[in-house]
């Protein structure tokens, strides 16, 4: 009897602290108004640029092919790291820089990640360590500084037909996310990133990350490469070799371990076609394909 006792106490003061770590984010999702999505005891918090019209020749950009900002958060609710980037116009750069040194957020990065777009679009990476609440206010202050859309969008009804992507999965091998005309994917590295001491998962950008938008029978396709120094160049010739554009290379963190390099492309083709070229890229990789 006093055994069940105590297994019963125990399953009363379980749940209580369960409930506590499945809301410990409430804070960071009121200070930037919307959700996020949680894996973990990590938070995404995601911000589509709907606002921005942004054409690569003939390809309209969607925001989930290249122009969402991400709000990532790893920790607890007293104390966690945080990391993402921030898509930009040019006019937006200075005056978000300003005010993120002004709340002591670090800059880690500022670059293109895709070439002879209309308008111009930069993005902005950024990390912080503290109060998750504390650094959400912070991030907010400087998104509100942009035109970003604040105000949750729902995603509009779409009569046309769903865009068929198995032939491609079946190259990659893989199942990805799909929205729309849009198909996402993702390939973690075999071996764990940390900065500072602490584990950066697959969730927070440590995963090789292809988007591929349907535009009538080709497909526009863009996203990064997680590389150690060594795959750089094998990479590099792999794309080219397909007729995939490099766009840049470059880093987004600053104190990251294994040392971490970041090769955006563009690609605008038949959808196939355009897989096979990133799945002899991805072979030269330490992804998990």
């Amino acid at each position: 009897m006093k055994r069940l006792i105590l297994v019963a106490a125990l399953l009363v003061s379980f749940v209580p602290v369960a409930l506590a770590q499945i809301t410990d984010w409430q804070g960071v999702e009121t200070v930037l108004g919307r959700k996020g999505a949680v894996q973990e005891d990590m938070l995404k918090v995601t911000f589509p640029r709907s606002d921005l019209k942004v054409t690569v020749g003939e390809v309209p950009v969607k925001p989930g092919l290249a122009l969402t900002s991400w709000i990532g958060f790893n920790g607890s609710a007293k104390r966690a790291m945080m990391m993402g980037d921030l898509v930009l116009l040019e006019k937006e750069v200075a005056p978000v820089i300003t005010r993120l040194v002004a709340e002591g957020i670090e800059i880690t990065a500022l670059h293109n990640h895709i070439l002879n777009e209309v308008p111009t679009v930069m993005y902005l990476h950024f990390g912080g360590n503290g109060d998750p609440r504390r650094l959400a206010e912070a991030m907010r202050a400087a998104l509100d500084l942009t035109a970003t859309p604040m105000a949750v969008q729902q995603p509009a009804v779409s009569p046309a037909a769903a865009v068929d992507w198995t032939r491609v999965e079946a190259i990659f091998a893989r199942t990805g996310q799909k929205k729309g005309n849009l198909l996402q994917l993702s390939f973690p590295r075999k071996e764990m990133i940390k900065e500072h001491g602490m584990d950066l998962p697959p969730f927070l950008g440590m995963a090789t990350g292809i988007n591929m938008q349907a535009v009538g029978n080709k497909a526009a396709t863009t996203g990064d490469f997680v590389l150690v120094a060594d795959e750089v160049n094998p990479v590099v010739a792999a794309l080219t070799s397909h007729n995939i554009a490099v766009t840049a290379i470059h880093s987004h963190m600053l104190h990251e371990a294994p040392r971490l390099f970041f090769l955006h492309f563009w690609g605008y083709d038949e959808p196939e076609k355009l897989a096979r070229g990133l799945k002899a890229a991805l072979a030269k990789t330490g992804s998990r394909n």
